[in-house]
């Protein structure tokens, strides 16, 4: 999987800030060669003392990077790109303020040749601290977005108080309580948090994902059931070392085993759930143990599109777990958790 070009799909809706990253992708000396795919050079507003060299549609910056427009198909321009005498280090797509991330991140599945080149590193989100609380009560898009983060930048939060922070958070924890959210002013945040997070990689995000939900948890016991009840919001709950957490509709369901697993039962398992439920499961993803295999299996998913590799050998002394991540909307926790179950070898 290492010599896949790694690709970042930065979401986000508009006004939150996406440009501002874009802008410091493009002109920042980080040293690396990013390739960014952007929906309208307009919006992003090139500065022109910056550019080196511009062909017909793309833009070559003095940093090293390129920049690109969308111009109709974004696989005919990555397959341009992948063409390009200069390699790059990764590749960053924007998408529209308004668009629903998925299918973008389904490009890097589902088309061969675009996949057998690269890999989705991760979705980022930015979010405008100000507004995005009235924006998910009023768009789903926004919703979305959340939802299918890996990463959140939560922007502009010198325009709020400590308390409408610490409320944004607490709604953003609820929809999707794996993205690690970076408080951030102007995006300023060092591009290694947004570029080559490699995503598939969960222990970062599940190592700290226990500890959090079981303080929330507490939190919900101390008197505050009546207000939480009122707006539905999200909870906790702990049997057979199932996590489940979640907002008005959207949820998060995480799924932990020692047992080695039996692949030719997980993968019908699996495949057979997405093909059922893929429009209400937003993301997927896991880390699997498989019975007589040396090596992680790692596997994310965009609502019915699965995709998977082995990873590296399990290191030694490091804990052979299988552990699955699902982001959805109204799931089915006992058919999942009982089928999960049958999997073991």
């Amino acid at each position: 999987m290492s010599d896949k070009l790694p690709v970042t799909v930065i979401t986000g809706y508009l006004g939150a800030g996406k440009t501002t990253l874009l802008n410091r992708i493009l002109s920042e000396p980080h040293g690396k060669k990013y390739a960014v795919i952007v929906n309208e050079f307009g919006e992003i507003g090139i500065d022109n003392d910056l550019v080196v060299n511009a062909d017909e549609e793309v833009f070559e910056m003095n940093n090293g990077c390129v920049c690109c427009t969308v111009r109709g198909d974004l696989i005919r321009i990555l397959e341009g790109l992948m063409r390009r005498k200069g390699k790059f280090d990764a590749i960053i797509v924007e998408t529209t303020g308004l668009a629903d991330p998925a299918p973008v991140a389904q490009t890097f599945f589902v088309d061969e040749e675009v996949g057998a080149k690269t890999k989705l590193d991760a979705v980022v989100t930015v979010a405008d601290a100000k507004w995005l609380n009235h924006r998910l009560n009023d768009a789903p898009e926004a919703k979305n977005q959340i939802a299918f983060a890996d990463v959140i930048l939560l922007n502009k939060t010198d325009l709020v108080t400590a308390d409408e922070l610490r409320e944004v958070e607490r709604r953003i924890h609820a929809i999707n309580p794996y993205a690690p959210i970076h408080r951030t002013q102007r995006c300023a945040v060092p591009i290694t948090e947004v570029v080559g997070r490699n995503a598939f990689d969960l222990d970062r995000i599940l190592d700290i994902e226990p500890a959090f939900l079981e303080s929330e948890a507490l939190d919900h016991d101390h008197g505050h059931h009546g207000h939480d009840h009122e707006h539905g919001e999200g909870h906790a709950h702990h049997r057979h070392g199932l996590k489940h957490y979640h907002d008005e509709e959207m949820q998060s369901l995480s799924l932990e085993t020692d047992k080695p697993l039996d692949p030719e039962k997980f993968f019908p398992w699996v495949q057979d759930l997405v093909a059922n439920e893929g429009p209400n499961i937003l993301r997927t993803k896991g880390i699997l143990a498989f019975k007589d295999d040396p090596d992680r299996f790692v596997f994310q998913g965009v609502h019915m599109i699965l995709d998977g590799d082995h990873q590296r050998p399990w290191r030694e002394g490091e804990r052979r777990q299988s552990r699955i991540v699902f982001i959805g909307r109204n799931l089915p926790e006992e058919r999942i958790r009982a089928g999960f179950a049958a999997c073991v070898a």
